[in-house]
């Protein structure tokens, strides 16, 4: 009879494999035993400190075998920040674990069993390679600091440096800080909702820097203030004052105020020169993302005659080098501010077979493909939570012949495929490209072709569920986001209620906590206080940012 785990128990445990968000696990007495920063092929003493029903958690206590892709961690937080999770591993190691992870996901999922992902494409840079930084700030010992914060929580860590920033990035911090401290301007408590400095948001663009300073309402000492950014980051072009007000944990607010230099800074990537605005999204690692969209573009074979979509657009990176290699190229993106930016970027480059559309993909683009349009190759490049099945079934709709898909989560990605599948469309070839070294993340480029003979529609069934068990943002139950919500706010929450909010945020549910029990039936909405504890809650458990 197996051993009974229980909690502050300590265990030996062999780790058998390393979970899409870093933790080594294994097997004792029947659990699944997760144990951050262990890695496969250890054997380890673990600390119980969770045991759940269906799986536990350990606290690294000792290593009594070490893995040899075991490295020492070069950064002095590491363990304490929440941000880079493979620190202790060695790169070679890293690109594989990456690659696995994709695979993992195909094979789970998507059900594409035996399928061939090719090596990771791995960064000749693997600290400093980040172009954006954002710092939150904190009152620690009456005393405004900077920092990151410790995993799966908003508790500050107070750091000199961090690795994976550029220079740039901490010499403002380090300014704003100087400032902060010479002139007493409070750090915001999320707790309290007092104070004034939140966050520093910084952007290192071959144009030159911008840092963006977020406050709760009227920033004092403006003068001193860029005094010291511009004496401290010698390339700053753009320094940008943002508002807000709100009790949320959204980095930036609506309001943006240029308080000096220029509102918008240039940067180059594979050969277009891109203006970009404090709102618009641009990726954090220059030199990986050109590898990134050469793959997917050069992947489609262009030969100059073909119409194509660039779908989740942003800024028009990807559209514009589409319009190089097509006869038309068609955008979409949500956010009004980065189609501005891609139609600018259009005229800066001399481009004019490119066109923007703003507005939801799942909307837009069914929308075209009903209307007559047609593409003969599409790039699809989603957010975490991946693409709308309205927006698959218009592309499968739009006859185009090959696929580019662009993805940041293994999870979506394999969910996807499988839906493009059944309508018709094989997978080429899938490579995963490391953005993001020393963390758990990793990009996917998958090219897609027709099956010249896919003629009927076919349904396919994709259990939700898989995702909840894979995704790498969270493994939390609606139990425990309930019982988080009522160990922080004191108050109950439903598994209706969850189901809501996760909704809202575009996290896909099971049909039976969405659908009414028969057609006259009406839900009750989730009360406003109740909303806030869910999401914050979500956030905990990193399922939304």
């Amino acid at each position: 009879m197996e051993e009974l785990l229980k909690k502050n128990d300590d265990i030996t445990l062999e780790i058998t494999g390393v979970t899409s968000e870093g933790s080594g696990v294994g097997r004792f007495s029947g659990f699944a035993v997760f144990v951050p920063f262990a890695l496969a092929g250890e054997t380890v003493e673990a600390h119980i400190i969770k045991v759940t029903p269906s799986y536990a958690v350990g606290k690294l206590t000792k290593i009594i075998v070490p893995s040899p892709f075991r490295v020492e961690p070069p950064c002095p937080v590491f363990g304490k920040c929440g941000g880079c999770v493979l620190q202790n591993m060695s790169y070679p190691a890293q690109l594989e674990y990456k690659r696995q992870q994709v695979v993992d996901a195909l094979e789970r999922i998507g059900g594409f069993k035996g399928i061939e992902v090719n090596p990771t494409v791995g960064a000749e840079k693997v600290e400093r390679y980040r172009n954006k930084g954002s710092f939150p700030f904190a009152m620690q010992d009456g005393e405004p600091v900077w920092g990151l914060y410790a995993q799966r929580s908003h508790r500050l860590i107070e750091t000199p440096d961090c690795i994976i920033e550029n220079e740039t990035a901490i010499n403002a911090a380090n300014a704003v800080k100087l400032w902060a401290k010479k002139y007493s301007v409070p750090a915001y408590d999320e707790n309290s909702c007092r104070g004034v400095l939140r966050h520093v948001v910084t952007r290192s663009q071959t144009g030159g820097a911008t840092v963006c300073v977020v406050t709760t309402g009227e920033l004092p000492r403006k003068k001193e203030l860029t005094e010291l950014i511009r004496e401290a980051v010698t390339d700053v072009k753009s320094i940008i004052h943002n508002i807000n007000k709100r009790d949320t944990n959204v980095i930036c607010g609506e309001e943006n105020r240029l308080i000096w230099g220029e509102g918008s800074v240039s940067h180059t990537l594979c050969g277009c020169e891109y203006k970009v605005s404090q709102e618009s999204f641009l990726q954090v690692n220059t030199e990986q993302t050109e590898k990134l969209y050469r793959l997917a573009v050069d992947g489609l074979g262009l030969k100059g005659k073909e119409t194509v979509a660039d779908v989740f657009c942003g800024i028009g990176t990807i559209t514009l080098l589409l319009a190089r290699k097509a006869s038309r190229a068609v955008g979409i993106e949500y956010v009004p501010k980065a189609i501005e930016d891609a139609i600018r970027n259009a005229e800066i480059n001399g481009i004019s077979n490119a066109e923007f559309f703003c507005g939801a993909a799942e909307k837009v683009l069914p929308r075209l493909v009903g209307s007559g349009m047609r593409f003969d190759c599409v790039v699809l490049d989603p957010p975490r939570k991946g693409a709308d099945p309205l927006v698959l079934e218009a592309i499968a709709s739009s006859e185009a012949n090959r696929i580019a898909y662009i993805s940041c989560n293994p999870a979506t990605l394999a969910r996807d495929l499988k839906i493009l599948h059944a309508r018709g469309y094989r997978i080429e070839s899938v490579t995963p490209v490391d953005m993001f070294p020393m963390t758990n993340h990793v990009e996917t480029v998958c090219l897609l072709s027709k099956l010249s003979d896919a003629k009927h529609h076919i349904s396919v069934q994709v259990d939700m569920d898989e995702l909840d068990l894979t995704a790498a943002e969270s493994n939390a139950t609606y139990e425990e986001i309930q019982k988080w919500v009522k160990e922080e706010y004191g108050f109950h929450v439903t598994h209706l209620n969850i189901a809501q909010v996760k909704r809202k945020h575009g996290i896909i549910e099971r049909e039976n906590y969405n659908k009414a029990k028969s057609p006259d039936s009406k839900q009750p909405g989730c009360p406003e206080e109740k909303v806030k504890a869910i999401e914050a809650g979500l956030k905990h458990f990193q399922m939304i940012e």
